[in-house]
């Protein structure tokens, strides 16, 4: 099988809470909290993992919780390389008040990058192997322009280096003259791509198309609540998204789009891929961190996949 590679370029420890209540100028005292490593590629190679295929997680690391992070991925036998910079990892905050329920996410910038290290992993990534897989997750640190995203695509394309990319920044449109393997978009940055406010679920579909018409081969749309979007050349698939309490929305995505590659690599029908996927998201937003996958296939007989 071919290898696999995650870029995190923005890792993060999440700390999750629980309260009943929020309130300002007081104590608010936590009935929960979880730390976790995190970053959107991180994720994805925590799910690869569990599906039982290896990767190798690329980044930017930064100071102890930096050095923490690379632990844990070793204890979990997941291969790293990251580059190590100066400064400090961030540590994110995600926080479910139960009265009333909300939801709140405090999210940090990340420590600044300087220019040699930004050609350092530009050279790692010139270097994976013709065949392979790179995903490309989440946010930019300080010192990170959102070019890079073209400059990933040219080397990517010129080697033979199937793209995934699963970020918010508009310039990955500049990525799809270089015929990106698969773009995770929510509908949230979907929109943003077009410069819409919002989309309708009949608009998701056209300007998922549009993406795969201007050169993206597979295009995975998340739509949260109402489940997903994959689009190709030949094929619009939607699949529900099964009815369950959410905890945390935070990674729900990199699960999405972690089961989707795994499957397809382990050459799942389309079908069968697009409802796992979707029962693992959502059994990751029913839960403070990312799913075990034990409960995927309960979930699932609670989802239906339409050819549209």
């Amino acid at each position: 099988m071919a290898a696999i590679y995650t870029c995190t370029m923005n890792l993060a420890i999440d700390l999750f809470i629980e309260t009943d209540t929020m309130q300002p100028d007081v104590v608010n005292r936590s009935v929960d909290d979880d730390i976790q490593a995190n970053g959107k590629g991180v994720n994805v190679s925590l799910i690869l993992k569990q599906l039982g295929l290896t990767s190798t997680a690329l980044g930017f690391s930064a100071g102890f919780t930096g050095a923490y992070i690379n632990q844990f991925l070793i204890e979990k036998e997941i291969q790293t390389d990251f580059v190590e910079v100066e400064g400090m990892t961030r540590i994110n905050v995600f926080t479910q008040v139960n009265h009333p329920k909300s939801e709140y996410k405090l999210v940090n910038k990340g420590p600044n990058i300087p220019k040699e290290k930004i050609n350092r992993l530009l050279e790692q990534v010139r270097k994976i192997p013709a065949g392979s897989y790179l995903c490309i997750s989440g946010s930019l640190p300080q010192g990170v322009e959102p070019e890079i995203f073209r400059e990933i695509g040219k080397l990517t394309a010129q080697n033979g280096v199937h793209l995934i990319i699963d970020t918010s920044y508009q310039n990955v449109l500049d990525c799809l003259p270089y015929h990106p393997f698969l773009l995770k978009p929510n509908e949230d940055e979907l929109a943003e791509w077009f410069g819409k406010e919002t989309l309708t679920f009949e608009e998701c579909i056209i300007y998922g198309k549009q993406l795969v018409a201007e050169g993206a081969q597979h295009v995975l749309v998340s739509l949260g609540s109402e489940g997903g979007l994959y689009i190709t050349e030949d094929a619009v698939f939607h699949g529900n998204a099964p009815k369950g309490k959410v905890v945390n929305t935070a990674c729900a995505g990199d699960t999405l789009l972690g089961c989707f590659i795994g499957n397809y690599l382990k050459e799942i029908p389309v079908e069968d891929n697009l409802a796992y996927s979707l029962a693992a998201a959502s059994s990751t937003a029913f839960q403070k961190g990312l799913t075990d996958l034990s409960d995927v296939e309960a979930l699932g007989r609670h989802i239906q996949i339409r050819r549209l």
